[in-house]
């Protein structure tokens, strides 16, 4: 395997673990955003299966989020246009903050990947207008930071 491509079951392992992220990502949102998600993580894997194959990307997002969420968010406010990220639908704001740990964070996910990923995880979890949305706000952060080397 070339390095930088991952075998089929990697990428749907992938694939599931960001659903993972997003719904332990709105349980964290919706308890305040306060601690690391790691915690919501910990509470969901209490209570919920999941596979232990998903688990170790699952970690390695959260735990990119939970070290960098500042930046993030600051990455985030200055892709926004006439947004502020405390005002966004608690789903969308999960799924750029998952996105954008990912792109920033995680060297061995192609930037377009995440995009692509979290377009599709809010065509199914999100309102009507969010996968315009989130590839707009993702584009002009990849567009802004990841290709132009620019800063928040």
């Amino acid at each position: 395997m070339s390095p930088g491509f991952a075998s089929t079951r990697e990428r749907v392992d992938r694939v599931r673990a960001r659903a993972w992220a997003l719904q332990v990502l709105y349980l964290w949102e919706t308890r305040g955003a306060t601690g690391p998600a790691r915690d919501a993580l910990a509470e969901t894997a209490a209570h919920r299966r999941i596979s232990p194959r998903r688990l170790p990307y699952l970690r390695a997002v959260l735990a990119a989020l939970d070290a960098h969420r500042e930046e993030v968010d600051a990455h985030l406010e200055a892709a926004l246009e006439n947004w502020r990220l405390d005002r966004l639908a608690v789903v969308d704001r999960a799924l750029l903050r998952l996105a954008a740990a990912e792109m920033l964070h995680l060297e061995d996910i192609p930037p377009r990947v995440s995009i692509q990923e979290a377009v599709r995880l809010a065509e199914q979890y999100g309102g009507a207008e969010s996968p315009r949305f989130v590839n707009g706000v993702l584009d002009a952060l990849y567009r802004g930071v990841l290709k132009g080397g620019g800063t928040p």
